[in-house]
């Protein structure tokens, strides 16, 4: 917990540092980065760098924490650092890193408060660093130990067994990894994906497991991004796999990891995608058809077309072998026939939600914003309702 001194320091400070944490984490990555240029190479997102979508996920992180420090008397901070714990994992971040973001981000705030930083301001707010990096570092140190892996070190080549076309945009690889005896994981987690681009440059991005575990093997799905993004950085990544990547070559995977993952018991269960954001739920369906489950099932998903939905035949096969079941479609651009879906975009409102629901979303910000509306509205509680960003986590920074 933050001391009472500090708590007071501040709550008194945080309205001007929230409203400068935006110019502080542009010039923070700025400084450190002119420094230390192998990080923004070769660990943080270009594409999420250029955007600016890093930075205000940091800027909400840090807003985030310092507010629930000083709102509650037992602030619940772990569903808010859980998220990121595992985002550090599967990139394999290491406490010494915290040492060199702390040096730069504190020379940031005094830089852009200047005589606001007095000696009692800088030790409030480095309080509330280290208390944030503290648990930070102690939850990605277990789940480094449940990877059974040292600290950072959770890289390994895997084969590609299968390229498969999923939808218009979206490819599936079927990998097998050179550890397979350790390919457990958790339905709706993801993996890492370090490549090489021809700069020279190691650039990594998540990517869902979207089927349960097989023999020895996972499964990504990987949308190419296309549009204003691939103009600059973004899509990197996706486009150099969807471009190079082949049956029978090797790619670099971390261990899986991810907080959105699907948890045991009887209970019914919505779930809710939107686009590529199907990836974690035809994860999820996929354990739930393989393991006989009963639990009514309702799963929704929005896309701009049937064309453009990955998975949908796959979605539906699952679907069908499920006892208590349904699936509700909807497409901007609907098609004609069997799966052509509703029209629009999705709503909830219309469907007949049963009580004890535990609601899991995976889709753009926008929609996953509207869904958590709605089924508010409707009785939902809030701690029974999940997400997944991909991407940095906007959810805060944009609140």
């Amino acid at each position: 917990m933050l001391s009472p001194e500090s708590t007071a320091t501040v709550r008194a400070t945080l309205p001007a540092v929230g409203a400068a944490i935006g110019e502080i984490t542009r010039l923070f990555y700025a400084r450190m980065f002119a420094d230390h240029p192998e990080l923004e190479r070769n660990l943080f997102n270009r594409g999420n760098q250029a955007a600016g979508t890093q930075q205000q996920a940091l800027a909400g992180a840090i807003a985030g924490y310092a507010t629930l420090l000083v709102q509650q008397s037992e602030p619940a901070t772990g569903p808010l650092l859980a998220r990121i714990a595992h985002r550090h994992a599967s990139l394999g971040i290491t406490r010494d890193q915290y040492r060199v973001v702390h040096t730069y981000l504190f020379a940031a705030i005094a830089e852009v408060l200047g005589e606001a930083v007095t000696p009692e301001v800088a030790a409030a707010w480095d309080e509330v660093y280290w208390l944030m990096a503290g648990e930070l570092i102690a939850l990605e140190g277990r789940l480094y130990q449940e990877a059974g892996v040292a600290e950072g070190e959770v890289w390994q080549q895997a084969e590609v067994l299968d390229r498969r076309q999923e939808s218009r945009d979206s490819v599936s690889f079927t990998l097998r990894p050179t550890e397979s005896a350790a390919t457990g994981f958790r339905p709706g987690q993801y993996l890492g994906v370090a490549v090489v681009l021809p700069d020279g440059a190691r650039q990594i991005r998540q990517y869902s497991l979207s089927a349960a575990p097989g023999p020895g093997t996972w499964r990504i799905t990987v949308k190419r991004v296309h549009g204003p993004a691939a103009a600059g950085p973004d899509g990197e990544v996706s486009g150099w796999l969807h471009a190079n990547l082949r049956t029978g070559d090797k790619v670099t995977v971390s261990r899986p990891f991810g907080d959105l993952t699907l948890e045991d018991g009887d209970g019914p269960l919505l779930l809710a995608s939107a686009g590529i954001g199907v990836t974690p739920m035809a994860g999820m369906l996929d354990h739930l058809a393989r393991t006989g489950s009963t639990r009514r099932v309702i799963a929704v998903h929005g896309d701009r077309s049937p064309a453009d939905h990955a998975h949908a035949a796959e979605l539906a096969d699952r679907i069908a072998a499920l006892p208590a079941a349904e699936l509700h479609r909807w497409y901007q651009e609907p098609g004609t026939g069997p799966g052509a879906g509703h029209s629009g975009q999705v709503d909830l409102a219309g469907l007949d939600l049963p009580d004890g629901l535990t609601a899991y979303l995976c889709g753009p910000l926008p929609f996953m914003r509207a869904a958590r509306t709605e089924l508010l509205r409707r009785g939902v509680p809030a701690a029974a309702i999940r997400y997944e960003v991909f991407g940095p986590d906007l959810w805060l920074a944009s609140a």
